[in-house]
């Protein structure tokens, strides 16, 4: 398994964020489009419905707080350790598919604290490759086979994400 950008990679899926948690929750991306499995059940968007799919509210790495930032991370600190007593949470994402009969969001939990500015233009870029059908989450879980060697470091994970939006 190995994290490239905002999605997690196995041998035979591709995930938004982490991979399915305990209790099975996670949000898998397939050639046919977007399946979102939480205990109430599965749901699933073809890409043909699909206007728009991107991911909102993604942890950027190397924040600095700037800009109202810091009171929302000193209240999010406060929340956690109030409900969790400091056991600590992934940070929250949202996968937000625009269909013809409006928008969705679906709740997905990062796989880090934070991503770079370049992996998450080029993971919205994938998205966007993925729903018009001129790229397949499949080359990604062949990648995965092949390399099988774990997560690879921030410059390998952007050189991927540019080669896997551009064939």
């Amino acid at each position: 398994m190995a994290m490239v950008g905002l999605f997690w990679i196995t041998e035979d899926s591709v995930y938004v964020g982490s991979p399915p948690s305990a209790e099975g929750h996670c949000v898998r991306i397939t050639s046919e489009g977007v399946q979102a499995r939480s205990p109430e059940g599965v749901r699933a968007w073809p890409w043909s419905i699909l206007r728009s799919a991107g991911v909102e509210a993604v942890p950027v790495e190397g924040d600095t707080l700037g800009g109202g930032r810091f009171l929302v991370a000193v209240l999010e600190a406060v929340v956690t350790l109030a409900s969790s007593y400091g056991g600590e949470e992934p940070p929250q994402m949202f996968l937000v598919l625009e269909t013809e009969d409006g928008t969705e969001e679906v709740q997905v939990s990062a796989a880090t604290k934070g991503y770079t500015s370049r992996e998450i233009t080029l993971c919205q870029h994938l998205l966007t490759r993925f729903r018009e059908g001129t790229a397949d989450p499949g080359t990604l879980t062949a990648w995965s086979r092949e390399h099988r060697g774990g997560t690879p470091k921030p410059p390998e994970r952007e050189a991927l994400l540019r080669e896997w939006t551009h064939t």
